[in-house]
Formats: C-alpha cells, sequence, structure tokens
C-alpha cells in the first residue's frame, strides 16, 4: 500500500526531477507546468527573487535564456515530508550546466513548499542559495 509521502516522492524523483533537467537545458515549460498558478508564489533564488506570478514567470523566462548544454543534475534529497495538502523538500542540487555560454559547476541548498491542487502537487515556494565548497 503506498502513502501519500510515497506518491510525494516518486512525482519528486520523477517530473519535478525531469523539469529541473529541462530548465538546465533551456526549455522552462515543464518547471511552468509543475509551478502553481495561485497566488501566492515566490522565489528566494541564487540568482533572483520574485514575488507574484508575473515575476515567477519572469524568472523562468530569464533562467530559459540563461541556461544551456546541462551535463549534469542531481538532486540529493535530504529531508521531506506531506502534511495533508501541503509538502516540503530540502536537498543539495549538483549541477553541470552553460550559463549564458560559459561552462559553471555549481551546488545549491534548495528548500521548496509545495500544495496540492486539484489532486496534483504544485511548486509554491522555492528558496536555493549557492554552497560556498
Amino acid at each position: 500500500m503506498t502513502t501519500d509521502r510515497d506518491d510525494f516522492l516518486t512525482w519528486v524523483s520523477s517530473a519535478l526531477y525531469e523539469a529541473e533537467v529541462a530548465l538546465h537545458n533551456g526549455d522552462a515549460a515543464p518547471r511552468r507546468a509543475l509551478w502553481s498558478s495561485k497566488e501566492p508564489v515566490s522565489i528566494l533564488g541564487a540568482l533572483r527573487n520574485a514575488y507574484g506570478q508575473q515575476e515567477v514567470e519572469e524568472t523562468f523566462a530569464f533562467l530559459e535564456r540563461s541556461f544551456s548544454d546541462c551535463t549534469s543534475y542531481t538532486f540529493e534529497l535530504q529531508a521531506y515530508d506531506v502534511l495533508g495538502d501541503m509538502a516540503y523538500t530540502v536537498g543539495m542540487e549538483h549541477t553541470s550546466v552553460s550559463m549564458d555560454g560559459e561552462p559553471r559547476d555549481y551546488t545549491l541548498r534548495a528548500t521548496q513548499v509545495y500544495r496540492r491542487e486539484g489532486g496534483d502537487w504544485k511548486v509554491a515556494h522555492r528558496h536555493a542559495d549557492i554552497v560556498n565548497e
């Protein structure tokens, strides 16, 4: 018997993971599809912050233009939970990508908050910052 936690973890390791890989290859459409279309939404990002639908969309467009040629993306999940129609993840994102045409390798500490909308998980908030190694 699968639980909400099992189903959520499957979604994180499939649809959410695939959306992040696509973003780092210059395609934000899969990420857009997984983000909430309801307010509030927010990003406290490694590159820029966004509050509300318009700024979140502008951030996705900026990232889409900036990223290309992802050679590696791994998400090292450190903690997660599902509490009714809310969930969160905490982990490390290890990425090798070209940014504005320049190869870059970096690790982000990332926390995301999700809410269930119409039976589907949607991202409502993201916080990520660079880990200085």
